[in-house]
């Protein structure tokens, strides 16, 4: 791969962005489980980068790594779609060197040698039958252990991007007994169940995070994505607390495009995001309207990546769910020239492979709707569960049940 073949670095592209011009955009997709799903993913690439031209596209890398070769395959159907890939990787189940199909290094000497230029560098979720993450052996700890392993064996030939938290990490996030105690800071970006249970990052906690945050950047990293948030004033306080650590770096803020009402709930709950009260009571009004959700969807992301705008952001990056409808809503809303039509009738294709979701105790439904209790959970993702009545244990493929909320 010649050096002119490779995509260029995104804080190259970044960098261009003219004084008092409209945000870049950029965009998400996650590896889907089936080979349908893959097929109609690509279509939609080719779609998504005639429509809206994105500044860089990112491809998700499953929890545990169980994602790796076709989050490979994903990253090179982008580049060759004229897409400039952002491909994602994590430390779980990973090792530096050693099985081709777990070794970091190869990897990223894949990606390198198919002009895959950009990485998103993550610690990871735990991988599945695991409830909480652990090491590799012979592997990293965290993705500052990531970020420095690439910058030692490769240079600066990689561009780097990191994850950022404006709400706190989810492992930073811990019950509130008293609520009463929290400070102000504290108040603004915590969440609160449906069981009425107050979570926050609370503040010594904060300040660990954005320690590591720096952390990160010094290491190498080039910019930082956000985890998803739904408050703008949050995202707001994170960039000044950001600048105050010494962080100069462009910071993207991630946003999750609202298509559904479960998947909304699911994600939230996953991620512990803050809900103000007005969205959470909205979302409950128009939970049993499917095309009230997507449409309000397209209204409240308009509103925030607005508010996003007047704080001075230099990317706006969409969580699309691999699907188009509700991006190109709210870059319709904003003023910016989306060709073509969105083509979302193959949304039942668009499911996760390697979702980490399902953990042992979870409330699982199987493929006829039959709710049990996961019991047991394998490494692929195989589940034991457990039904009420007289129903007997069973125990499923990954593909053949889904979490409930």
């Amino acid at each position: 791969m010649s050096t002119t073949d490779a995509n260029p670095k995104i804080i190259d592209l970044i960098k261009q962005k003219e004084d008092g011009s409209k945000p870049f955009v950029s965009i998400e997709f996650f590896p889907p489980r089936t080979e349908t799903g893959v097929k109609n993913l690509y279509a939609r690439m080719e779609r998504m980068k005639a429509s809206i031209n994105p500044l860089f596209s990112d491809v998700t890398w499953g929890a545990g790594g169980s994602t790796a070769e076709l989050t490979l395959d994903i990253a090179n159907q982008l580049k060759k779609t004229g897409h400039v890939a952002n491909m994602h990787m994590t430390c779980t189940n990973m090792e530096k060197d050693g099985d081709p199909k777990k070794a970091v290094h190869s990897a990223l000497q894949t990606a390198k040698d198919s002009g895959i230029m950009n990485i998103v560098a993550l610690r990871g979720d735990p991988a599945h039958g695991q409830e909480e993450w652990t090491a590799a052996d012979g592997g990293f700890t965290c993705a500052l252990d990531l970020v420095e392993y690439i910058r030692e064996n490769f240079g600066s030939e990689f561009g780097i991007s990191v994850a950022g938290y404006p709400e706190g990490h989810p492992n930073a996030i811990s019950l509130v007994e008293d609520p009463s105690t929290m400070t102000e800071a504290e108040k603004a970006r915590s969440s609160t169940d449906d069981e009425g249970k107050v979570y926050t990052c609370r503040d010594e906690d904060y300040k660990k995070e954005m320690d590591y945050l720096k952390k990160k950047i010094d290491a190498g990293g080039d910019f930082i994505i956000t985890q998803m948030f739904f408050d703008t004033k949050v995202f707001g306080s994170f960039v000044k607390d950001c600048r105050k650590w010494g962080i100069d770096c462009p910071i993207v803020p991630g946003l999750m495009c609202i298509n559904a009402y479960a998947g909304f709930v699911k994600m939230t709950k996953f991620c512990k995001t803050r809900v103000p009260t007005e969205l959470r009571a909205k979302m409950d009004s128009l939970k049993d309207d499917s095309d009230a959700i997507k449409a309000f969807g397209i209204e409240f992301g308009t509103q925030m990546c607005q508010d996003l705008i007047e704080i001075g952001v230099d990317v706006l990056h969409f969580y699309t769910l691999n699907l188009e409808k509700t991006t190109y809503g709210i870059l319709d809303g904003l003023g910016y020239n989306v060709t073509g039509s969105a083509d979302d009738s193959d949304e039942k294709t668009m499911v996760a492979k390697g979702s980490a979701w399902a953990r042992v105790g979870d409330k699982v439904k199987t493929t006829e709707g039959v709710e049990g209790t996961v019991t047991a959970i394998e490494s692929d993702g195989t589940a034991t569960i457990e039904f009420e009545g007289e129903s007997p244990t069973v125990t499923l493929k990954k593909e053949d049940y889904s979490k409930v909320f």
